[in-house]
């Protein structure tokens, strides 16, 4: 699938809708953190990863060749998933479609938010949004596409 693709807003909105769990505990937390170690070990990729519900994070692990920066993009990519209740790729993709971008139009900090793709919403059925999964180290469709294999592998 191509990177334009991947950034199709009917794909972004079909993915949200579909990748719902029926619950999320520490021990889910970890089975999704664990199966996302693989899949960046299978395809060679230094990402980090993060995964929290409400305000605690409940899985973090940084592959060999990260840096802390991926640790920041970490958090503004959660964040923009936090305030918008949507995977951080779509609301970028939302600000483009619009002329501009979401550094010159959301009015936010861009040292603290960043919609740019790898930060996915964790949708709990019958609770909506209750948390964040998220990457950081390849190009941005990539690590969307990264959280989204895992989501779905992961309801499989």
């Amino acid at each position: 699938m191509t990177s334009d693709r991947l950034a199709d807003p009917e794909l972004l909105a079909e993915q949200e809708r579909t990748l719902v769990l029926p619950r999320f505990t520490h021990d889910d937390a970890w089975r999704l953190g664990c199966l996302l170690v693989d899949l960046a070990r299978e395809r060679g990729a230094a990402v980090t990863i993060d995964i929290r519900r409400g305000g605690q994070q409940l899985f973090h692990y940084a592959l060999e060749g990260t840096t802390p920066d991926n640790d920041e993009w970490l958090d503004r990519k959660a964040r923009v998933v936090l305030r918008y209740g949507t995977s951080s790729l779509a609301v970028g993709e939302r600000f483009r479609a619009k002329g501009t971008t979401f550094e010159a139009a959301s009015h936010l900090d861009p040292a603290l938010y960043a919609a740019h793709g790898g930060a996915f919403p964790l949708r709990v059925a019958g609770a909506g949004v209750i948390g964040v999964v998220a990457v950081s180290g390849l190009p941005q469709t990539e690590d969307h596409a990264m959280v989204v294999a895992a989501l779905t592998q992961f309801l499989a």
